[in-house]
């Protein structure tokens, strides 16, 4: 869960790009407090705590969290950017609903990042790399074996955000998590609750060993493939995957008090 709410360990280390340049070392930075406000409203709504289409209940958030409604509204207008929650006039600010009409073009853009980041490896085959995607995917299987849909759509996130992370470019890394969270809130918005595929495809072996064997396009169509199916049980064109579902959002949202920083 920690990944898919972008709240990720910066290593203090100077990492090598794929293309041989040494990157700037990234200094620790202290978290503000509407940094921590930011976490816990992107926490909830990915958890669906906060479920699509309700309100943002401001003066109890604030209370719950002991923080002032300034710095709260200052975290959520930056959640307001980041796509997950939305601005209506005269009725305030609400968790984001996705709906099925626009699962295609939400797909496509992902399409877009992830089949770009798919030939870019392949273009030059690491054993290192791609050790890294097949522990995504072992995890993917192996949760995929138990009666929680929650932690297969996490470990799924995990596969595609490593996918494009290990291209190495900060501007696609964050692109590719807007993108992931909207799956989420996509998934979210359905109405019989949160549900991933039981069976994990095969196409993310065929994408992993195409990867390897350098063929771009071959890791590319295994992409497609798979956001074709996913677009399809998403918009209730198929209805035939056996799926397993967690209900969430069933219960009011609750805050734990954060320590306000100076």
């Amino acid at each position: 869960m920690r990944e898919l709410l972008g709240l990720r360990r910066r290593d203090k280390v100077a990492p090598v790009s794929r293309f041989g340049a040494s990157r700037s070392v990234v200094p620790v930075s202290r978290m503000s407090t509407v940094d921590l406000i930011v976490a816990e409203l992107r926490k909830a709504i990915l958890a669906g705590d906060l479920a699509v289409g309700e309100p943002l209940r401001e003066v109890e958030i604030a209370s719950q969290l002991g923080v002032s409604r300034g710095p709260l509204r200052e975290a959520a207008q930056r959640i307001v950017q980041e796509g997950l929650l939305v601005s209506i006039p005269g009725r305030g600010l609400r968790v984001r609903r996705i709906p099925a009409e626009e699962v295609p073009d939400l797909y496509e853009s992902r399409l877009a990042i992830e089949a770009h980041a798919a030939r870019r490896l392949a273009q030059r085959p690491n054993a290192v790399e791609t050790a890294e995607l097949e522990a995504c995917l072992a995890r993917l299987v192996a949760v995929s074996a138990g009666d929680e849909a929650v932690p297969i759509g996490d470990a799924d996130i995990a596969f595609h955000r490593q996918l494009v992370d290990l291209v190495g470019s900060a501007r696609m890394s964050k692109r590719i998590d807007t993108l992931l969270a909207e799956t989420r809130i996509a998934n979210l918005s359905t109405q019989d609750g949160y549900a991933m595929p039981r069976e994990v495809s095969h196409t993310y072996r065929e994408l992993i060993d195409a990867i390897v064997a350098g063929h771009g396009e071959v890791a590319a169509d295994a992409l497609s493939r798979q956001f074709e199916a996913a677009i399809a049980r998403l918009t209730g064109v198929d209805d035939s995957t056996e799926t397993i579902e967690s209900p969430i959002g069933t219960e009011t949202a609750s805050f734990a008090r954060i320590e306000p920083v100076e």
